[in-house]
């Protein structure tokens, strides 16, 4: 029974730690929390699903269309809504944030009604037994995709020239730019890949929990920020970390204590970490100089 729960906490912390990757993202290169992130999830997921439903495309080319539309999606929010305010304060900007999360959202209720829409089972329905879990073959993508994205996001900015720019630009941006870095195409970058992380984790769970509605990116949005502070905001690794270990929380809270305080476990969790760790599990505090 806990060797379960422990395997269906990882399979859905592996989907926060994803949504959380786009928070700290953001965050690490512009000091924003992007608040309309769980809608660009949200929207990843309607995406897959017309996709799969309506033009009849192959699920694993749907699911890269929809991180490459999700992608496109916040790289205009970043343009729209946040470029304008760089220099503003950062009330400013987060207020922006804030309402493009609320336009985002209502868009979606306009164009698509308050129903839920159902996301079919693009596999087999097959159920594998081991003598300690039980796991579907759904499952088994998700976990096996999120790290897939989650080894070729740590490659790509590890390894790669843009990557190092991005690391660069979070270090440091006015040092960056007059070393040849341009920081406008960076965000844009950053953007772009943490959409797409975003829109990705949300074809997962509408497989997973095979539901897609407009207003389903408000809860997990929530989740992957406190994941991203769990982690650490900033910190890739960290943010990877807080997705697993808040996806565990909240299963075992349901499986041990109740339901009915499922979404109260990762809040309950942010609270304790902002009061003993406010950095987060693998964030260091930051200093200022004066």
């Amino acid at each position: 029974m806990f060797v379960q729960q422990l395997m269906n906490g990882v399979i859905l912390g592996s989907t926060y730690a994803l949504i959380a990757l786009g928070y700290t993202m953001v965050y690490g290169i512009i000091e924003l929390i992007n608040f309309a992130h769980g809608e660009i999830y949200m929207f990843g997921a309607f995406v897959g699903l017309l996709l799969v439903t309506v033009l009849d495309i192959p699920f694993f080319l749907a699911f890269l269309l929809a991180m490459a539309l999700g992608s496109l999606l916040g790289v205009t929010v970043e343009y729209l809504a946040y470029r304008p305010l760089r220099r503003s304060s950062r009330l400013s900007a987060l207020i922006s944030a804030i309402g493009a999360s609320f336009f985002l959202s209502n868009l979606a209720l306009l164009i698509m009604g308050s129903q839920p829409f159902s996301f079919p089972n693009p596999f087999e329905a097959k159920i594998y037994h081991t003598p300690l879990f039980i796991i579907s073959r759904v499952e088994i993508t998700v976990l096996l995709s999120s790290l897939i994205l989650m080894i070729a996001l740590t490659f790509f900015v590890q390894r790669t020239k843009i990557g190092k720019a991005m690391r660069a630009t979070a270090q440091d941006k006015d040092t960056a730019s007059l070393m040849g870095i341009n920081i406008d195409r960076i965000i844009t970058i950053t953007f772009a890949v943490g959409s797409a992380l975003g829109a990705a984790a949300g074809v997962m769970v509408g497989i997973y929990f095979r539901t897609v509605t407009p207003t389903m990116g408000f809860m997990p949005g929530l989740k992957g920020f406190v994941a991203a502070v769990l982690g650490g905001i900033g910190n890739i690794p960290g943010a990877m970390l807080g997705g697993i270990l808040l996806g565990i929380a909240e299963v075992m809270g349901a499986a041990y204590i109740s339901s009915q305080y499922r979404d109260a476990v990762a809040f309950a969790l942010l609270i304790i970490i902002l009061l003993f760790k406010p950095a987060g599990l693998l964030g260091r505090p930051a200093q200022e100089k004066v």
